[in-house]
């Protein structure tokens, strides 16, 4: 028998916002006077979105944002026929297909991730992805035959764009792109731009537990955002990062999506490119803060797959960029700026420091 974590999704909630997201989709919040919050939760992006306008902002600023992230999920969803995405695997080998600009953006940064991690981060892992199906209906540990045959699809590098035509063309059947690492931070990223165009002044956003808040509170103080912990249910929190308006927040975990498979063994989603199995290296979550939620989202898996030393040297290079790690021994590790804005709560948790 196998154990899903897909419930617990990733890993930030706005504190004293009740904004995190909840098993089933909610109606409209409906503005009972001038200047109360607006609310709406839907499933898209194969999670629940909640975003909550709290200063400014309409029903019709909410349609706005949810109509661009179901245009996000119809383009770049792996998961999904019918999109961009998989048109250009159903292509694999035989030759380019045209995609539309914000495709083409989202996997530029994609490969520039991958660029930056030695391959560590690599959209073409969907052949690998495909055979472990963690989180989904039929998850199970591929074969080491299985794995050795889909390995050499795998490999950013030989992906194909022109910009010029807007095509891009995977050159091995049996190539397969995934977005999946770096998508959700787009979105958020598109989300919090439309509600500012429609007058939005302070509003969260939560996708599924990525985090993006707006603006700044009525009281003037700043965010407060919970880093999730990863040994407990979704919500409960080891510490609070204090947080300007403009600010995102998401983390990589392997309690976010997993199974236990019949040798008792915890199989995660983040799987190592070069192996095609789970990245052990003895981290269990990391969290990063910055103001692009695209690069925190592509940042979070690719500091989790580098590890502590190699993730940490990273994050510390990268400006505008913090990261907190937390490892099996519950030892919690904060970048030079993460450390002036987050403190620790949970005293099951000790801050620790790199030798």
């Amino acid at each position: 028998m196998s154990t899903s974590s897909t419930a617990r999704s990733i890993i930030a909630t706005v504190l004293g916002l009740a904004v995190a997201a909840s098993a089933s989709c909610a109606p409209p919040a409906p503005r009972t006077a001038r200047g109360d919050p607006i609310e709406r939760s839907d499933l898209v992006l194969g999670t629940v979105c909640t975003l909550r306008l709290l200063d400014g902002g309409s029903e019709a600023a909410l349609d706005a944002a949810f109509a661009r992230l179901r245009e996000i999920e119809d383009r770049m969803s792996a998961n999904k026929a019918g999109t961009t995405v998989a048109a250009v695997n159903a292509a694999a080998g035989s030759g380019p297909v045209k995609v539309p600009a914000d495709v083409l953006f989202v996997l530029g940064k994609a490969l520039y991730y991958w660029t930056l991690s030695g391959g560590a981060f690599d959209p073409t892992i969907g052949p690998v992805v495909k055979l472990w199906n963690i989180g989904m209906d039929g998850e199970r540990i591929p074969s080491v035959s299985e794995l050795q045959a889909a390995l050499p699809l795998v490999g950013a590098g030989s992906v194909r764009i022109d910009g010029a035509a807007s095509t891009v063309y995977l050159p091995r059947a049996g190539m397969l792109l995934d977005l999946g690492a770096i998508a959700k931070g787009y979105a958020a990223d598109e989300v919090g731009r439309i509600l500012l165009e429609r007058g939005v002044k302070a509003a969260v956003i939560d996708l599924g537990g990525n985090i993006m808040v707006l603006g700044k509170k009525a009281d003037g103080t700043p965010w407060r955002v919970g880093v999730q912990d990863p040994s407990d249910d979704r919500g409960s929190y080891i510490g609070i990062a204090e947080l300007p308006g403009g600010t995102t927040v998401v983390t990589s975990g392997i309690y976010e999506r997993y199974f236990v498979g019949e040798d008792g063994v915890h199989y995660h989603h983040i799987l190592d490119p070069a192996t095609g199995y789970p990245v052990r290296n003895g981290l269990v979550s990391v969290t990063v803060i910055a103001e692009s939620s695209i690069d925190a989202d592509g940042l979070s898996t690719t500091l989790f797959a580098l590890g502590l030393e190699r993730g940490m040297a990273l994050a510390e290079s990268l400006p505008g960029v913090e990261a907190i790690f937390i490892d099996a021994e519950n030892r919690v590790y904060a970048s030079e700026g993460a450390g002036s804005i987050f403190r620790l709560s949970d005293g099951a948790y000790t801050m620790a420091t790199l030798p």
